[in-house]
């Protein structure tokens, strides 16, 4: 598929619950957010159709996220559905980690081929602050736990407030380089505003170069992040809702309704 400005769209995030069991200040919006009831989140064989929709058009990477998408209840399950549909070249899920260590082997197992892990700082203190009560200890287990089932390449992704320069990014640089993992590093974005920035060593933010569409945890294929812009899949059918979120794509990002992170899935 390729939309209005030339780009070849091949990558498809999919936000399998806006539930979380961490509260990071970045992402949580004040009072904690209004969560979707559950019956409006898709099912998993929704999600499957999707997908198979998806890579029928062209989608080849496809990318489980949430909230977090580890506490979704069967989640191996739907690791195995999508890695079952022929077409698909990467299949990987962004996660935090807390829950990996029990569930790397499995997801392993199921056709996961790897994990990006959400890093912010590897100080147990100042981890805890950021993610409202986080243990660091149980995300460093399950990173360990992910080399351990070969998914790889490990990946971490860190939040900073303006430059990897800053004292939490460069201890989590530290960290990676002991421990052969990629570091990314995100500047803090505000939607409200439409400010982001292309992210340090990964591929997302670059707006010229961007080739993914957005599944939402109730069934939206939204084209940009930055952008209120969303197609129902329900309504429409996955096939359509794609083609539209295609089409509709935006030159670039923009400024949109904050506090919706969890159930767009970053």
């Amino acid at each position: 598929m390729k939309d209005r400005f030339g780009r070849t769209i091949t990558y498809l995030r999919v936000s399998v619950t806006d539930r979380c069991n961490l509260a990071c200040r970045y992402c949580v919006p004040p009072g904690g957010g209004e969560r979707l009831p559950r019956e409006a989140i898709l099912s998993f064989e929704e999600i499957e159709d999707v997908v198979r929709a998806a890579v029928r058009l062209g989608i080849r990477k496809i990318r489980l996220t949430g909230g977090e998408p580890l506490v979704r209840k069967g989640i191996e399950g739907l690791v195995e559905r999508i890695a079952s549909i022929e077409g698909i070249g990467d299949l990987g899920m962004t996660t935090n980690g807390i829950l990996l260590a029990s569930k790397a082997e499995a997801l392993a197992r199921a056709g996961l081929m790897r994990v990006n892990v959400s890093l912010d700082s590897v100080d147990p203190v100042r981890y805890a602050r950021i993610t409202g009560g986080g243990e660091l200890e149980r995300v460093l287990e399950g990173i360990d736990a992910a080399l351990d089932a070969g998914l790889v390449p490990v990946k971490l992704n860190c939040v900073v407030e303006r430059s990897p320069g800053e004292p939490d990014a460069l201890a989590v640089a530290r960290f990676a380089r002991t421990k052969g993992l990629e570091a990314r590093f995100i500047v803090r974005m505000d939607a409200a505003s439409g400010r982001f920035s292309p992210v340090l060593g990964g591929e997302g933010g670059d707006c010229p170069r961007c080739n993914r569409l957005r599944l939402t945890a109730d069934g939206r294929i939204r084209p940009c992040l930055f952008s209120d812009l969303a197609f129902d899949v329900r309504e429409l059918g996955p096939r359509e809702a794609l083609l539209r979120a295609v089409r509709a794509k935006p030159r670039a990002g923009g400024a949109c309704r904050p506090g919706r992170m969890q159930r767009i899935g970053g």
